[in-house]
């Protein structure tokens, strides 16, 4: 017995690494487990209980259905889906039902989608021996089979088409038209579940497949409660398994777990992702970039893991590009933006920039001054960077005098600036200097 204990005793490295690899699966499967399932459920109640209900008649009295469930990428719909559909199956609701999945993604036109539905209803060997002379008469004889019998005997089929949007631009929507016209027409017991983040959708479908369609429509908004709805998210996503709580690292992790959910710092992080993104995608990112922090001398969260992920996430595109510029090119992005300043956003030229640029350099003789040939050069890479482009009506302008807009936000060039290192001490004074 004494032997068997020691063994279960893990070394610091190798508890560390359990503990890693427990939170990237959570990571890996948040949206697909049961817990994250029976939370979306409990954010959505309304809706769930509507989906509930459409599948369960559909399975139960073989009435047929058809909805579409609209939010935002990321919210949940399909977790939600399937988490009704596996606590039907649990309960025995289901029964024979069978659930078909399509992808907008994967099926690219009917053809393929048709191919798809039949291996998922086992009825390769039927068609197998068969010819078809098109592929109406492919999608006819497949039909054919799902109405065969009473409504007593026929299987009741769940069709899941996900990014429904994308089956829209299918060749004449022959999927989407048959689909609906099984499911108004009760000839079989079907019920079509579309999900999709375009709101539009409907204007997307034909007057033939609209008007087949019963303009259900379910949305899923994210939820307007920060604590406790991202908090528990947070609290799902770093729980361990059950076989670790007599480990010692499992109880600090705990622990320290507690205090990361009621630090100021980590809290107005998770709570400004939940404003702006609206749901847990992003947050869990933020959270994948702090366990990639995590070793044998930091095994635990802090908050400093998460400020420096936040501000990995939240880095801008063209602010980044500022790493590979030369001291004269931050020169005339200062330049510009002192410009902008001035003049409230209206468009300048290459001469403006030149300008300001030398009067910059002759105030300060510890810089280099450049000619006008280098300046221009060093101008025009900045339009291939896309720092500044030519406003619309300006073509046909000699170059030098072609106006031009900045295209990165006077406020985040001296915060930019400040970011990198060896930029000379008078070109950052004058990035933070208030032009009039």
């Amino acid at each position: 017995m004494g032997a068997k204990k020691e063994c279960n005793i893990l070394p610091e490295a190798e508890e560390v690494k359990q503990v890693h690899k427990y939170v990237r699966l959570n990571l890996r499967q948040w949206g697909t487990t049961k817990e994250s399932g029976e939370h979306l459920l409990k954010s959505y109640p309304t809706q769930a209980a509507q989906l509930e209900e459409l599948i369960s008649r559909t399975v139960q009295i073989g009435e047929s259905n058809s909805a579409l469930v609209i939010g935002a990428r990321g919210i949940g719909k399909s977790a939600v889906v399937d988490t009704i559909l596996n606590s039907l199956s649990s309960s025995g609701v289901l029964g024979a039902g069978l659930a078909v999945r399509l992808s907008g993604l994967l099926q690219t036109d009917d053809r393929l989608a048709l191919k798809e539905i039949t291996r998922q209803l086992n009825l390769e060997n039927v068609t197998a021996n068969k010819v078809f002379g098109s592929f109406a008469e492919n999608l006819a004889f497949l039909l054919e089979s799902l109405r065969s019998g009473s409504k007593e005997t026929s299987k009741p089929v769940i069709f899941l088409l996900d990014e429904f949007d994308l089956f829209c631009h299918h060749k004449n929507q022959t999927l989407l038209y048959n689909l609906f016209d099984v499911a108004q027409s009760a000839q079989a017991p079907i019920c079509v579940i579309g999900l999709t983040c375009r709101l539009d959708v409907l204007q997307m479908l034909e007057k033939r497949v609209k008007s087949r369609f019963s303009h259900r429509q379910i949305h899923l908004f994210p939820s307007d409660k920060f604590d406790p709805h991202y908090l528990q998210i947070l609290k799902l996503l770093l729980k361990m398994p059950d076989s670790m709580e007599q480990q010692v690292i499992l109880l600090n992790w705990k622990k320290s777990n507690g205090e990361i959910k009621h630090n100021d710092k980590v809290y107005s992080i998770w709570q400004g992702h939940k404003y702006y993104h609206g749901e847990s995608t992003e947050a869990k990112w933020i959270l994948t970039l702090c366990m990639s922090n995590i070793n044998e001398a930091s095994p635990y969260l802090t908050s400093e893991m998460f400020s420096s992920s936040q501000s990995l996430m939240t880095s801008e595109a063209k602010t980044n590009i500022f790493h590979g510029l030369s001291v004269l090119q931050l020169c005339l992005v200062v330049a510009m933006k002192h410009l902008t300043t001035v003049y409230e956003g209206e468009p300048f030229n290459f001469e403006m920039v030149l300008r300001e640029y030398r009067k910059f350099s002759q105030r300060k003789s510890t810089m280099q001054s450049f000619d006008r040939p280098v300046v221009f050069k060093s101008f025009d890479q900045l339009q291939c960077l896309e720092l500044v482009r030519p406003v619309d009506n300006s073509r046909g302008v000699q170059p030098e005098y072609r106006l031009m807009q900045m295209m990165l936000p006077t406020t985040q060039v001296s915060s930019a600036l400040s970011q990198l290192s060896g930029v000379p001490t008078d070109l950052l004074q004058w990035s933070m200097a208030h032009t009039f």
